[in-house]
């Protein structure tokens, strides 16, 4: 028999049933409270809330676990390529030999852009934010490949290879050409015989005479940035993304909006935001000495790029990124950098200071990927556009969730009303008089 929860509630008591996960993590069923008795669960910003089933990532912030479709990110990381781990999270296992080789030629063959669709990106002026011209541009996907978007999830399904792979290859070409419309530079072309990473530092820092070939270290090190950051669960733009589908929206539109919630900077923004504080300090005059000893007795600036709101110990993709990120340096020749000086006496600070270590106050991901994208050359206002490439392959798989479920149902949260109790409307008339009596002033 299957458990569950008891709740006494006026005068009625309700067997509510318990949905056990995978993993054991188990949730009350509320589904059926409304009908009930009227009443509903209140949890501002759903912190407590479980929105859907899904099959594709797995966190347990207590244990520092993130795995993709049952996958340690260790073993992903160590073993696999971004371009594997997106096909694992978009269909669930990791592909055979053929089924690896068709993804790339897939990729491949939709990394250019139409012409079109390069005079889009071109005619934004140049100092409009690049996930504005993102969003825009992965929305304007659907004027190009009308027959991948037409808000029929039973069509679009039947056509969901390609259309997840056009997003997946063109959103590093948009981002690319984007960069180029910003320093006043020519598109490049892609290369097909150049991998994805390899690719896009190519279509960024490629000059006429002069193409840029990627460091092993550099190509393995943002190979890496992407692929821990390919799915993480139900967080604000994975959300979004879902909540857009619910509607019958398609994948292009869908991701559009979830790039618009990755773009705030209490998501998406964290990366930048590290590179931000350091240069602050460094524009004190401060090597990080001062800089820790106000945040410590809290009267400084917040501390960018430590801990984290699911990690509840050290979060396990900053483990894996940062000796990639020692490499990719290394191979750069970066050896005395201000910022990157910083930096390491912060990670020092956090790794062995007690004040941190008591408040699980690690270096987490978004502190060695803004370090990395930085060394790469990467402007800081491209940063949230580089963690949209990585997670487009999560966005991907769970919209195909919503998708592919011929039950689903358009998501629609309820709220808790606080406004004014019912009154009557008050004549313009009514409203003068009653104005000039406040102010004192007679008819």
């Amino acid at each position: 028999m299957s458990s569950v929860a008891l709740l006494k509630f006026d005068n009625k008591e309700l067997a509510l049933p318990v949905i056990t996960g995978t993993e054991g993590e188990t949730a009350i069923n509320m589904s059926c409270l409304r009908a009930d008795t009227g009443a509903i669960t209140f949890d501002e910003g759903y912190g407590n809330t479980g929105s859907c089933r899904s099959e594709v990532t797995f966190i347990d912030g207590e244990k520092g676990i993130l795995r993709y479709r049952g996958y340690p990110i260790e073993q992903l990381a160590e073993r696999s390529g971004f371009v594997e781990t997106a096909y694992l999270v978009i269909y669930g296992d990791l592909p055979k030999p053929y089924e690896r080789a068709q993804f790339g030629r897939l990729l491949s063959d939709n990394a250019a852009l139409r012409e079109g669709m390069a005079r889009f990106i071109q005619n934004f002026p140049r100092d409009t934010h690049p996930m504005a011209v993102l969003s825009a541009s992965l929305n304007a996907l659907v004027a190009y490949y009308p027959h991948l978007a037409s808000n029929n999830h039973q069509h679009d399904l039947e056509h969901f290879d390609e259309a997840a792979a056009i997003a997946i290859s063109k959103v590093r070409t948009i981002a690319a050409h984007t960069y180029r419309v910003r320093v006043g530079k020519p598109f490049n072309y892609p290369r097909p015989n150049f991998g994805y990473c390899e690719n896009f530092l190519h279509l960024m820092f490629s000059e006429p005479y002069n193409e840029y070939i990627a460091k092993g270290e550099v190509a393995q090190a943002l190979n890496l940035f992407l692929l821990l950051h390919a799915d993480h669960e139900q967080n604000c733009s994975t959300s979004t993304v879902k909540m857009v589908a619910s509607a019958g929206a398609n994948l292009f539109a869908s991701i559009a909006a979830g790039v618009c919630a990755l773009w705030g900077p209490l998501h998406g923004g964290a990366n930048a935001a590290v590179i931000e504080m350091l240069r602050h300090i460094h524009d004190d005059g401060d090597d990080g000495t001062k800089f820790i000893a106000s945040a410590k007795d809290g009267k400084g600036h917040r501390l960018m790029g430590f801990g984290h709101r699911v990690y509840r110990n050290y979060d396990p993709r900053a483990k894996i990124i940062k000796q990639s990120f020692y490499d990719a340096l290394a191979s750069l020749g970066i050896k005395d950098d201000p910022l990157l000086n910083i930096a390491m006496k912060l990670e020092q600070a956090a790794l062995h200071d007690d004040y941190f270590i008591s408040r699980k106050l690690y270096p987490n991901v978004d502190f060695y990927s803004g370090l990395l994208m930085r060394a790469i050359g990467i402007p800081v206002d491209l940063f949230t556009v580089m963690f949209a490439i990585g997670r487009m392959p999560g966005w991907i798989a769970q919209w195909h969730e919503v998708a592919a479920n011929p039950k689903g149902r358009i998501y629609r949260p309820r709220q808790i009303y606080t406004g004014h109790a019912k009154r009557d409307y008050v004549p313009m008339h009514e409203r003068i008089e009653a104005a000039r009596q406040e102010a004192g002033l007679s008819k």
